[in-house]
This record gives structure tokens, sequence and C-alpha cells, in this order.
């Protein structure tokens, strides 16, 4: 007989490691966004899709600032500390937390391109909601005539984003000028104060719908997301915050809550459809919201009334004062096409929209998002077999689904070509949540934060 060992006794075979699954989710985003700024770039001109750095609206613009060593270490403090913080610390302690780092590193991203061009002249461009509050004087007047100015031929237009939004949008900074807090400097920080707080209902959410240490995992996420780039100053940082915080607020009604709460929920719900057409599709968040929690609608039914009757309340207001909100819509639709819609290709922005999703929302989403549809499978294929935590990770991945269907449906609408960056901020948040599915999470926090530094610190973003 040989004296060669049979084959695998005694031998160590080594086999090749498996790529993980995450990485192939992460090296497909990637090449979505190179593809998207090589076909940009040399595809495309400028005069095509009308932004300067694409799929982003900006320029090439290496530069520092008085907000890089804030930044800096806000960054490395999340990344080290974060993950067991949110652990460890109380529930009621972890909110308050979330925010004010969340304030942190917002304010510190919007100062690396310093107070004038990154806080206070934000929302004061020719485009902007502030270069038109002298023309509030007479509210109700504005809001009956509000219409009239959409349209680029009418007599004195509104700027884009005036006119690309209802008023409540205007209204909201017109107020703040009438208290006394005018010019770009308050309403950057009303602003930033505000959308900062987007992710914490976010993690009020997930821990009424699904668990509370799934938010805790999903803390360190929301609160380093690269999406504060433009959170910073940029009004759809304030929507996303009411948005979210009308989740929240139903989430917590039909989990046992008190009624009042759907009461608050349908008046932010209201208020949300008043400061953007587009919000609209946050009806397929909130349908999630009262699937996920039925057995508490079921029960309490009446949640309904409330419900409604806070949702009415902001647009009954606004009709009431004479602002039409449909023909509105119909007349920035039209508006909408007269302008840069009407040359930037549905082509192209159609999959690069999705390439400005994965640079707001990071790589960390990304294989956030694919662990997320791997549990809605595993959840198909086991039916009620599925144990107490793996119903808790399939309610919140049932919750991510619907937010990433909402943006899906913005983007093949054509009614977002471009700028995607801040416009589906408010999709973007809950897309976050993904990353609880995520182990060795200061890697991927890591991830996130050179992201952020990056575009903040070579690319000067506007819009």
């Amino acid at each position: 007989m040989s004296d060669l060992p049979a084959y695998g006794a005694g031998v160590t075979v080594t086999r090749p490691r498996p790529v993980p699954r995450d990485l192939y989710a992460v090296a497909a985003a990637v090449l979505l966004v190179t593809a998207a700024v090589l076909v940009g770039r040399y595809v495309y001109t400028y005069d095509d899709l009308i932004v300067g750095w694409p799929p982003l609206l900006g320029r090439w613009d290496p530069h520092l600032g008085p907000g890089t060593p804030a930044a800096v270490v806000v960054a490395a403090a999340v990344v080290a500390y974060g993950p067991a913080v949110a652990a460890r610390l109380p529930w009621r302690a972890l909110l308050p937390a979330a925010w004010g780092t969340a304030l942190a590193w917002t304010w510190s991203l919007a100062l690396i391109d310093g107070w004038e061009r990154g806080v206070a002249g934000r929302l004061t461009t020719s485009q902007e909601y502030l270069s038109v509050i002298d023309r509030w004087h007479d509210i109700p007047a504005t809001l009956r005539d509000f219409n009239g100015h959409i349209l680029l031929h009418s007599a004195d237009n509104w700027p884009a984003h005036v006119a690309g939004h209802p008023p409540g949008a205007t209204l909201t900074y017109v107020l703040l000028d009438r208290i006394g807090l005018g010019g770009g400097g308050w309403a950057g920080a009303l602003t930033i104060t505000v959308g900062a707080t987007a992710g914490v209902a976010v993690l009020v959410t997930v821990r009424a719908l699904a668990a509370e240490r799934l938010a805790r995992r999903a803390a360190p996420f929301l609160v380093l997301a690269p999406a504060a780039v433009w959170m910073g100053t940029s009004a759809d940082g304030y929507f996303a915050a009411v948005a979210a915080w009308a989740v929240a607020l139903l989430a917590l009604a039909v989990t046992g809550r008190r009624l009042w709460w759907a009461a608050g929920s349908g008046l932010l719900f209201g208020l949300t459809c008043y400061l953007s057409y587009g919000l609209t599709l946050f009806a397929v968040v909130a349908a999630a919201v009262l699937l996920l929690g039925r057995r508490g609608v079921r029960a309490r039914p009446v949640l309904f009334v409330p419900l409604l009757a806070g949702a009415a309340v902001v647009p009954v207001a606004f009709t009431a004062a004479g602002f039409d909100w449909w023909e509105a819509y119909h007349l920035l639709v039209e508006r909408y096409y007269e302008g840069a819609a009407g040359v930037r290709p549905y082509a192209y922005w159609v999959w690069a929209n999705l390439a400005c999703t994965v640079l707001i929302t990071g790589l960390a989403t990304v294989a956030g998002l694919r662990r997320a549809g791997g549990v809605l499978v595993r959840r198909r294929t086991e039916g009620v077999r599925a144990d107490g935590a793996r119903a808790e990770e399939t309610r919140l991945a049932f919750l991510v689904a619907a937010a990433l269907l909402a943006l899906l449906a913005a983007d093949l609408s054509g009614m977002s070509k471009a700028e995607t960056e801040r416009i589906w901020l408010p999709f973007a948040l809950w897309l976050l949540a993904a990353c609880a599915f995520l182990t060795r999470p200061r890697g991927w926090l890591a991830a996130q934060a050179v992201l952020a530094l990056l575009l903040n610190h070579l690319v000067a973003t506007g819009w």
C-alpha cells in the first residue's frame, strides 16, 4: 500500500474565503456613482445637465474651513464610542444625546464653508425663500395671488424654490422674520436645529414599531449621516424633520399611546404636504406604519378621527386663505418643464438620481439595504416560524422598504431630475435605519464619516 496519506487525512485544505455579500452590494454602488460621474462629465455637457459636478449640483472646490477640526473630532468620537454609548445610555438620555450629536455634526460640516457661505448665505440667494420676504407684507393677499406668479412668463414670477413648493415653505421663514429673527443666520440656525431632530424621530419610530435594540444600533448611523452635508441649511432638512415626526407620532398612536399623538401626526402630515408637493409620497410610509400597527388600529379604530381631523387643519387654513393646492401643483409641473427639467435628460437622471442617494446615505446604507432585503426574503420562506427577534427585524425591513418604494416612485415620476441630494433627504433618512442590520459598526461608521468629510471638503455644494 502507498505510504501517502489518504486525501484529506492530516492535510489542511485551504479554501478561499467567500467575499461577503455586503461587499458585492457596495461594489455595485461604487460602480453606479462612478458611471454617473463619468457619463455626466464626458457624455453630457453642462448645458444638458445644468449641474457643475454631476451627479451633484456643485463644483469641484477643494477647501478647508473653520468647521474642519470640529467635524473631524465629532466623526472620530462617534466612530470610536457611538455604538457603545448608544447601546448603554438610558433611552430617555439617548434621544437628546443623538440630537445634540447630530447638531454638532451638521454645524461643523456647514462651517467648513464658513459662516457666510455655509450658513447665513444659503437661504438668501436669488432662488431661495428669503429673497421674497419683502413681498409678503400682506400674507392673506399673497396667498390668494400665489399661483399667479408660478409660471416663468407670469409677472414677477417666483424664484425657483418658492415656485417649486407650496407656500408653507416660504411662510415659515416669513413668520420667523415677523417675530424679529430675520436674515439668513437665523433662518439657517432654525433649519439646522429642526432638521437635526429628524434622526430622533426615526429612532422613536423604529423603537415603537420594531425594537429598541434595533433603534439603538441605528442611532450612530443616523447621527453621522453623510446627508448632514445637505441637511445644514437646506430647507429640505427642515421638511425632512416635519415628515419624520409625522411618521413617529403615528407610530406612537398605533402602538397604544394616547390618541392625541394621532392628532399631532395628522397635523404634521398636513403641514408636510404644504411644504413640498413631492412629500405627499409619505403616504406610502404612513400606510406601512398603519399596517405594522394594525393590531392597535383594530383595537382603537377611533384613532382615525383625530388623525384625519389633524390632517385637515393645514389644508383647510390655506384653502380658506385663498391658496389652491391642486392648481398650484399643475402650474408647478408646467413651470418645471419650462425650466431645467425641460432640458435635463430623463434617461440619465432616472439612474443618476440613485447615485446621488448613495452619496447622501453612504455605503453602509447600501450594505444595510442588502441585509434588509435578505430579511424580507427569509420572512417569505420562513412564514410564521420566525421567532421574536426575526419578527422585529422583519418589521424594520418592511418600514425601510416602504421608504425606498416612495423614493423610487419619486424617481420614476420624472419630477426629480437632479438635486435629489437635497430633495430626497426626507426619504433618505429612513433608509439609514437599515444600518441597524450591520455587524462591525465602527468600520461602517468610519466609511460614512470619510465620505461626508470628502464631499464637504472637495465639492462646493449649492442649490
